[in-house]
């Protein structure tokens, strides 16, 4: 398997396992919100924005997704080697087992935040301080594959140069 294809499937795996790690938290957050609504209807909005929380480690992992597809597709003028291209994907996997274990207990935090607004509206900035603390974990992720993304430059022949030898008949 070449680096490339390394690569992209480390990009893959940032975007997977972050948004299933925001998927599941923010539907912890929604079905608490269920419970409230059901009996403070007025209190949708407050609930809401708990609701929003988990989604961000989605967004990291598309970021980090977003960087290696461009490295990769857009820059065609050289290609990852395998240990390279696998040192990308071990990069992604920063963000994704990052994103997929704090989405999953910012859900749960997030979950209980809304318990607290059913029980005292005036509590949302309490619930959104204490959600604060998870997602500090998946940007250190975050930071970690970014710099580390960029940080690994592809020494394999450029594409062009590849097409030219085959051309060329090398």
């Amino acid at each position: 398997m070449d680096g490339n294809t390394l690569a992209l499937i480390g990009a893959a795996l940032a975007v997977a396992l972050a948004g299933a790690g925001s998927a599941f938290g923010v539907s912890f957050v929604q079905q608490a919100s269920c419970g409230v609504i059901t009996e403070y209807p007025e209190k949708y909005n407050k609930t809401l924005v708990l609701q929003l929380v988990p989604a961000s480690q989605a967004l990291y992992g598309f970021v980090v997704g977003f960087l290696v597809l461009t490295k990769v597709v857009l820059t065609n003028t050289a290609t990852y080697t395998p240990i390279e291209g696998g040192m990308v994907m071990g990069a992604c996997l920063a963000v994704g087992i990052a994103g997929l274990f704090s989405g999953l207990a910012q859900g749960k935090v997030c979950a209980s935040g809304v318990i607290m607004i059913g029980k005292r509206e005036e509590m949302l900035g309490r619930a959104l301080t204490m959600a604060v603390v998870p997602e500090l974990f998946a940007l250190f992720g975050l930071i970690v594959s970014i710099l580390t993304v960029l940080l690994i430059e592809p020494t394999g022949p450029s594409i062009i140069d590849e097409i030219y030898n085959v051309a060329a008949g090398a």
